[in-house]
């Protein structure tokens, strides 16, 4: 099956956004700098797309190890992943993944006997992860991290269901990564009740595989639901799969790189620090799980994946997260939703945007309450902007516009005490405090005069198309 291959998702992509093929840049801070300089061009611009970046012939390695930098970081390429229409905006994008995914079956991964990443099988004293071009991403991380683009597998010590996460690792030396996990993600979790019953967690990772497979991994899928699952359902197929012979997790049959290998109670050693998608290095080093390293499989001329964090988070899951937080909102029962987005200038947790059409007093309040309040919503969260159905909100110039003329302070903020943050919120100091606040900010017209509201200055639909119409090539000529 090629459907997830990552050469073959390569080769169809060639003929769509060709990748950027980069020679000679040096895996020490190199190719984190170049990768960031684009990523930064990428959030001026959005919804703009830049190509994804492939890194080969790659300083003190072969030629062929190579490094593919934010395969989906960007609304026509994970459009073009999905099999959906590639002129799609945000909202549209949302739309259609929730359509897509409301009726979703789940598919339980096919165990297969044999597939590609088992062309090379490095064992016990073969194993060195310094054969692989391992990035140093940012000059204050404290080591090599070849796990940013990966997924971690693991399984349920109780309930036996298998978990994907997109989590981080650093090499510490060729037989050991050092790991962290936030709390209460579902890997952290495994890997706690493991060490609660003295038991080392096996774990598996794939550093290499068609990047549906890191999308996947960091969805919200609910406890007890597999991602492989999800995924098999969301492409009407199977995802196949081989049994690690050591640690007897579920590992993509086609995958570039995987890692396997167990965390044992009590062996840990300093991880970090490593520059996050906040923008900071939100956490100090700290003692972390020592993964020990005890089989690498691998393509020949592998193909790593890096998604480095950048300020603002990965483009991919603001496109997906919001319609997490739209369905939640819905099946709590709020009524003539519009829209959701997290903007993507603060990362997908940090400002939600929630756009709806008023029917009653308080609509606005409620709507505001549960996104921050709901699953998807309550992790490092920081602020729910609630704004009218006139107003995109993906668009960020129209959401400040609602924010300046529809926001009264005294009447329009409410202040949400000892909410879930994380250990990388840069905002709290977290000596004093395992907790941050929310504020929820109405930016909708106030309910009880929204029909004398000042009339909004635009041209009507009718003038619009008359203007667009005549006036077509001048526009053209002016606009791009």
């Amino acid at each position: 099956m090629d459907e997830l291959d990552l050469r073959a998702w390569i080769q169809k992509m060639d003929k769509f956004e060709p990748l950027k093929l980069i020679k000679g840049a040096h895996w020490d801070l190199e190719i984190g700098a170049i990768s960031k300089m684009v990523q930064y061009k990428a959030r001026q611009e959005f919804p703009r797309s830049f190509p994804a970046l492939m890194f080969d012939e790659i300083p003190d390695y072969p030629a062929g190890f190579r490094v593919l930098v934010d395969p989906l970081d960007s609304l026509k390429r994970l459009s073009f992943s999905l099999g959906y229409p590639l002129d799609l905006t945000p909202i549209q994008f949302v739309k259609t993944w929730r359509e897509n995914t409301k009726d979703l079956v789940p598919l339980p991964p096919k165990i297969v006997k044999s597939g590609p990443v088992l062309e090379n099988v490095d064992d016990g004293d073969q194993v060195d992860l310094w054969k692989f071009p391992t990035p140093k991403w940012h000059e204050l991380d404290g080591g090599r991290y070849i796990g940013t683009g990966c997924v971690f597998i693991t399984r349920d010590p109780d309930e036996g269901w298998v978990n994907l996460g997109t989590y981080r690792a650093m090499v510490h030396d060729e037989k050991s990564l050092g790991i962290w996990i936030a709390p209460g993600q579902h890997g952290r979790v495994h890997l706690e009740k493991c060490f609660q019953r003295g038991q080392p967690c096996k774990m598996a990772i794939s550093v290499g595989h068609h990047p549906l497979i890191t999308m996947a991994g960091s969805l919200k899928i609910p406890w007890g639901g597999g991602e492989y699952d999800f995924l098999g359902g969301l492409l009407g197929q199977p995802v196949e799969v081989i049994e690690g012979e050591y640690t007897g997790l579920p590992i993509p049959a086609s995958a570039e790189l995987v890692i396997e290998g167990e965390c044992l109670p009590g062996d840990t050693k300093v991880e970090g620090p490593f520059g996050e998608w906040t923008g900071y290095y939100g956490r100090s080093p700290s003692l972390e799980p020592v993964l020990r390293v005890h089989s690498v499989k691998y393509r020949n001329k592998p193909i790593m994946l890096g998604n480095p964090p950048v300020k603002g988070g990965r483009l991919c899951t603001h496109f997906i997260w919001p319609a997490y937080i739209w369905d939640e909102l819905e099946k709590a029962g709020v009524p003539d939703v519009r829209g959701v987005w997290c903007n993507e200038h603060a990362g997908s947790h940090l400002i939600i945007v929630v756009a709806i059409k008023q029917r009653y007093p308080g609509h606005a309040r409620q709507a505001g309450l549960l996104a921050t309040g709901c699953q998807s919503g309550a992790r490092l969260g920081r602020l729910v902007i609630v704004v009218d159905e006139d107003i995109d909100p993906s668009n960020t110039s129209d959401v400040i516009w609602a924010l300046g003329t529809r926001c009264d302070p005294e009447r329009s903020i409410e202040i949400i005490r000892r909410c879930w943050t994380s250990p990388i919120d840069p905002a709290i100091r977290h000596t004093d405090s395992v907790y941050n606040s929310r504020a929820i900010i109405d930016a909708c017209k106030p309910y009880e005069w929204k029909n004398e509201f000042p009339k909004v200055v635009e041209i009507g639909p009718e003038l619009k198309r008359t203007i667009e119409e005549k006036w077509a090539k001048e526009l053209q000529d002016i606009l791009e």
